[in-house]
């Protein structure tokens, strides 16, 4: 996104937030609207695809602390400042009282000018930085990838590495990737935002993976050695204790994000899974099990606490 389109995109107004919107607030409105609008939801709908596109340049400028600085300086300016007379080709009046030299900082932070003696006065242009959104699977958001990506600008594929860990909505810089500069200045970056789907069995959990594993009654009850499946590799064997309860977290060590700086664990949740068929037979021994049990409530220390008792 070129900084003189800013003048025409207001990207507030395409997320439907609030200019004083708080970084969490951007984000959660970002995935919701990224989700809504996604092409994977929308096959074969261009309206949803460039929706899509549009909220994630709104996000990619606004979630970035210096583009939105630089972002919402262009927009104070009205989007219909006309510069005209005075020395260097730009007039005095700007906000502040400044003039010239006021416009001369806007302008340096804006659009990256370092020094005089370029245009009006000023030395090489910084090319503006371009804005794009790619999708990776869950498992290469994980353990990381590399994948092709065509820039707009040029057409040329670039080869983007994914690094390992990288959460949904963070975004990746390739320097120099950008719109070249006007007059011999430092060429833009690219900005990706990246999007991870997410996965029909493994959730994410800061750096650790977790996953629901059922086990039967029985085995819950007399204990057992489980299989556990892990993310893109062989299962794991756990042992589950005698009595587990439903609920319980069993832990493997090393088997959630591995990166250079973090290694994270796989979380099992044990879930009880209960029999929706049981035969005349089994619900009979079913019953002899509960007679031999006694007559512990397990619901008594809940209502004691509830003050029902």
């Amino acid at each position: 996104m070129a900084s003189q389109d800013w003048f025409e995109k207001d990207f507030y107004k395409i997320l439907g937030v609030a200019k004083d919107v708080s970084d969490a607030e951007l984000k959660k409105v970002y995935r919701k609207l990224a989700r809504q609008y996604h092409p994977d939801s929308n096959p074969g709908d261009a309206k949803a695809e460039a929706k899509f596109k549009e909220i994630s340049e709104a996000f990619s400028v606004l979630s970035d602390k210096e583009q939105r600085k630089e972002y919402d300086a262009v927009r104070a300016m009205g989007g219909g400042a006309r510069f005209t007379g005075g020395p260097g080709g730009f007039a005095g009046g700007f906000p502040g009282g400044a003039g010239g030299a006021g416009f001369e900082d806007v302008f340096a932070n804006l659009f990256g000018g370092g020094g005089r003696g370029g245009f009006g006065g000023f030395g090489p242009q910084r090319g503006a930085d371009l804005t794009t959104a790619v999708t990776v699977d869950f498992i290469d958001s994980i353990h990381g990838s590399t994948i092709k990506l065509r820039l707009n600008n040029s057409g040329e594929a670039t080869s983007v590495r994914v690094p390992a860990g990288i959460q949904d909505g963070q975004k990746i810089k390739l320097r120099g990737k950008g719109q070249p500069s006007p007059n011999g200045g430092e060429q833009g970056d690219l900005l990706i935002t990246v999007t991870v789907k997410p996965h029909p069995v493994f959730t994410r959990d800061g750096n650790n993976l977790r996953v629901n594993v059922p086990v039967t009654f029985a085995e819950a009850v007399l204990g057992a050695t489980i299989q556990v499946p892990t993310l893109g590799g062989d299962p794991v064997k756990l042992k589950v204790a005698p009595g587990t309860p439903n609920g319980r977290v069993l832990r493997v060590k090393g088997k959630g994000v591995q990166s250079a700086k973090v290694t994270g664990d796989l979380l099992a949740t044990v879930d009880i899974a209960v029999p929706s068929h049981v035969s005349d037979k089994a619900a009979k021994l079913l019953e002899e099990f509960s007679a031999l049990l006694g007559d512990e409530d397990p619901r008594e220390d809940l209502l004691n606490k509830a003050g029902l008792l």
